[in-house]
């Protein structure tokens, strides 16, 4: 982290075992991060559609940089091709630097007043409606999607932003208000927000939280694995990270930021959550750190407050995929466990006991990784 050394390179190769990593593995899908430290979202997810089955995207569309209509069409053809498979990711943008050198040089209100005035838009068209609006950002006149997605009423809208406004727009057009990892409390106060605010426009929501994730067998192993995420991580990497986040105009990044103000000597915010990764991170910042059982507990209490679904990650991608499947899994109360299929293979070659007992296999289930 903050440093090439003991970095993968996000080749194709490595993008597909990830992938088919998730569909093996039972999470019920990935987040494909976007901007412009990132391969495009989009293109991404088309080239890995039909190297999985079961798997869902979770991909952008980013009002003021992607027109309603256009946005409408790539969503409505990949939910048709993948089998119902999308899930949409309403970006806004927290970054000015980065949005001017993509040509928006918006307020951060006047983003979400494009955002409310787009989604507005986005979602007639969706639902097979033709469609004039004429707002302060946007005016369209007669756009129609011809081709409907798989989905109904159109694929599900997923939505972050922690500012008053934001969360307006989370209350009035999407279904899945998501929060990056922050202490409890504070998550709480968030979604009765957000709850009160859809109550008003006659909505109501499911919530989300983005995390990062560190389990391993015992307490101690994974505070030594988080200590050695960060190991590379100089005082001049922190510095650079937190003057880039200084000039972002995103409430959700400040409130990241507060919670460790850039000094590594108090990282542990919360009971087993650790702010380390925003040290030199942008966006989601915090980790849940600790024994199977532990991190099992902490999710539950998020559960508790409101919190329908997990976006996890972990570092490297691949093998803490693995990690969290065969450690975390077994010890949450998930649904619809996806079956292990019994080996009738006998092999003198194969990782057996005593070549003749296979390892015991453990049932997993079904969250979201990024």
């Amino acid at each position: 982290m903050a440093t090439s050394t003991g970095g993968r390179s996000t080749d194709f190769a490595y993008l597909r075992q990830i992938a088919q990593a998730v569909d093996h593995l039972g999470y019920t899908g990935a987040l494909l991060p976007t901007g412009r430290s990132c391969e495009d979202a989009w293109v991404v997810a088309s080239t890995l559609v039909t190297h999985t089955q079961r798997m869902r995207f979770l991909v952008a569309i980013r009002p003021g940089l992607m027109s309603p209509g256009v946005a409408a069409r790539m969503a409505a053809t990949f939910d048709r091709l993948s089998g119902g498979r999308l899930l949409i990711n309403v970006v806004t943008g927290g970054d000015p630097v980065e949005l001017a050198g993509d040509g928006v040089h918006l307020s951060h209100d006047d983003r979400y007043h494009v955002t409310d005035e787009f989604l507005t838009i986005w979602r007639q068209m969706m639902t097979g409606n033709v469609t004039d609006f004429s707002g302060e950002h946007i005016q369209v006149e007669g756009s129609k999607l011809l081709f409907l997605p798989v989905q109904t009423p159109y694929p599900p809208l997923w939505f972050g932003g922690s500012s008053p406004i934001a969360q307006q727009i989370a209350a009035k057009h999407v279904d899945v208000y998501l929060t990056w990892g922050e202490p409890p409390e504070q998550v709480a106060a968030k979604i009765a927000a957000a709850r009160r605010l859809a109550e008003i426009e006659g909505r109501t929501l499911k919530f989300g939280i983005r995390l990062h994730v560190i389990v391993r067998e015992t307490t101690s192993e994974a505070w030594d694995a988080a200590d050695q995420l960060i190991r590379y991580v100089d005082e001049a990497a922190i510095a650079t990270a937190q003057k880039a986040y200084a000039r972002m105009d995103s409430v959700g990044q400040s409130r990241m930021t507060q919670l460790h103000g850039g000094d590594r000597s108090a990282l542990e915010i919360s009971p087993n959550l650790w702010a380390g990764v925003g040290l030199v991170r942008g966006g989601a910042g915090t980790a849940l750190v600790g024994d199977p059982a532990t991190v099992a507990a902490r999710m539950l209490e998020y559960s508790e407050l409101g919190i329908d679904t997990f976006i996890l990650s972990g570092y490297p991608h691949l093998e803490e995929a693995y990690r969290v499947a065969e450690l975390l899994f077994p010890r949450l109360p998930l649904d619809n466990l996806p079956t292990t299929q019994q080996q009738v293979l006998f092999s003198p070659f194969g990782e057996v006991v005593a070549n003749e007992a296979f390892p015991q296999q453990q049932q997993i289930s079904q969250l979201t990784v990024d």
